[in-house]
């Protein structure tokens, strides 16, 4: 039951962001493909990655990722920062432009919590985010970075 409880909600979860992104995409000027929404918010999630820990991270080559950034930075999504440790370096962070498409998804969010706290009392709200968290540091272990 357990499994296919959390298959459920992982599914819903995903279906849902689907849903939203290709709302979005397309009906905005400089909109996103889908590759490219994917790669910038994988850029957003590694929080102002390196191009070689954004091309590790996803298994593909340095030029390759150079590439998509290029389209990401040409689009206004993305940036190149220098680093302030090594000047040689730079790390890519996500633009404003970024931060308000991504903004969208989060009234997704905001609603389930709505729900969530018009439906559950108190004490399960509480088991609930305690429940989650303990999921979440299972998912950040450093084994399951070998498993995604």
């Amino acid at each position: 039951m357990l499994e296919e409880s959390f298959e459920r909600l992982y599914l819903l979860f995903r279906a849902n962001y689907y849903k939203r992104m290709v709302e979005v995409i397309g009906t905005r000027e400089g909109s996103l493909s889908a590759t490219e929404s994917f790669c910038v918010e994988i850029i957003y999630l590694l929080n102002r990655p390196t191009i070689s820990q954004f091309a590790h991270f996803l298994k593909i080559s340095v030029p390759n990722a150079t590439y998509k950034i290029a389209g990401l930075i040409e689009k206004g999504y993305v940036e190149k920062i220098p680093s302030s440790v090594d000047k040689r370096e730079t790390h890519l962070a996500v633009t404003r432009k970024f931060l308000d498409y991504y903004g969208l998804r989060n009234a997704d969010n905001a609603y389930m919590m709505q729900q969530i706290r018009a439906n559950f009392n108190e004490s399960e709200i509480e088991a609930l985010d305690a429940t989650i968290q303990r999921i979440i540091a299972l998912i950040e272990t450093p084994e399951r970075e070998e498993h995604v």
